[in-house]
């Protein structure tokens, strides 16, 4: 196989919309509160007045539905005690949370939540807009682990969705 082959074999990851963008800083902003300590104020003002659409250091960050990013980073602040258990529980044994990666941790919260408290999104576009997010960081195993996590979750908190033969995804608007 050749090179150019094997790069058409490899998923490409979709350019974000507002949305997607949102999804992307959230992890972002979640990720570094984990790791620098940041307080969900600061990280929400920095990103607001810096990030969302913004051009930093030379690099042009992408427009991101504000709103959306707000209630992903607040939510998965507030919910994190009940969010943290969940996810673990979907985890392969051996595997506790605590020993995943941040940035991934950060994706998988936030996924969780959107999948628990935001109805209004389907849960496939939920899923594959994480998976997506997930993409952005990683190559290898992280995306399909994603997946994998997330499907879980929506098959308990969203099994109505799942119920019956599988539909084609839809795109939202917005999502």
């Amino acid at each position: 196989m050749t090179e150019d082959n094997e790069a058409r074999t490899e998923p490409a990851v979709r350019p974000a919309n507002k949305r997607g963008a949102a999804r992307l800083s959230a992890v972002q902003a979640l990720y570094q509160m984990d790791v620098g300590g940041s307080s969900l104020a600061d990280v929400l003002a920095e990103f607001e007045a810096f990030r969302l659409g913004a051009e930093l250091d030379g690099e042009q960050y992408r427009e991101a539905d504000a709103s959306w990013f707000r209630d992903l980073v607040k939510g998965v602040v507030a919910e994190q005690r009940y969010l943290d258990p969940v996810i673990h529980r979907s985890l392969v044994a051996g595997w506790p949370l605590r020993r995943i990666d941040t940035t991934l941790r950060a994706i998988l919260r936030a996924g969780a939540f959107e999948l628990m408290r935001r109805k209004d999104v389907p849960a496939r576009v939920v899923i594959s807009e994480y998976i997506d997010v997930a993409r952005a960081f990683y190559e290898a195993e992280e995306p399909r682990m994603v997946n994998g996590v997330l499907d879980k979750l929506a098959r308990e908190f969203r099994s109505s969705e799942f119920d019956g033969p599988a539909k084609p995804e839809e795109p939202e608007e917005g999502a």
